[in-house]
């Protein structure tokens, strides 16, 4: 955020992308081209000939369980995910009351992602003594990213809490 901006003022929207975030978008759009591709070609060889490929949903399922957690972790920086902005835009223009505010969120979330990759991670543990039925691959990489984007959002919201940056009200779409 710039020092000439407010922060309840949205940020430039033609920042260019960073190499993480390049790299999300890469990850995403490979899960997503071989999901796609492995679907279409397994509906062909249903209907036009009676077989199919079994290991096709498999591959699919655990393609989308990691697409959408790098995609989680990527919507993080970008000030992309859901927020209820009605109280932080009314405390905008009162510094001290912002800040804590901006403060307690990011606990809130570091907290949060402390749960989740303490589950995922539990989830990742039982997984390494089993392996998936058609691909036989371990078990453990369907919650390995929820681990994983937990831990990246988790030290994002850390480092911005230890920057003390505030809230970036603008997120690209209606404020409240």
């Amino acid at each position: 955020m710039s020092a000439n901006r407010s922060p309840a003022e949205p940020a430039p929207a033609d920042k260019a992308p960073g190499p993480f975030e390049k790299l999300a978008q890469v990850l995403m759009a490979s899960c997503l081209g071989v999901m796609a591709l492995a679907v279409f070609v397994n509906v062909v060889l249903r209907y036009g000939f009676g077989s199919g490929i079994v290991a096709s949903e498999e591959l699919s399922r655990l393609l989308f369980v990691w697409m959408v957690f790098i995609g989680a972790a990527a919507a993080y920086p970008a000030g992309e995910h859901m927020a209820f902005t009605s109280l932080a835009g009314l405390l905008a223009r009162r510094p001290l009351a912002f800040a804590l505010l901006s403060a307690l969120i990011r606990l809130l979330v570091i907290a949060a992602c402390a749960m989740l990759a303490w589950g995922a991670w539990q989830q990742v543990v039982v997984g390494m003594g089993s392996r998936s039925v058609v691909l036989a691959y371990p078990a453990a990489l369907l919650p390995l990213p929820a681990f994983l984007c937990a831990v990246a959002i988790g030290v994002m919201a850390f480092i911005e809490l230890i920057q003390r940056k505030p809230l970036d009200l603008g997120h690209g779409a209606e404020v409240e």
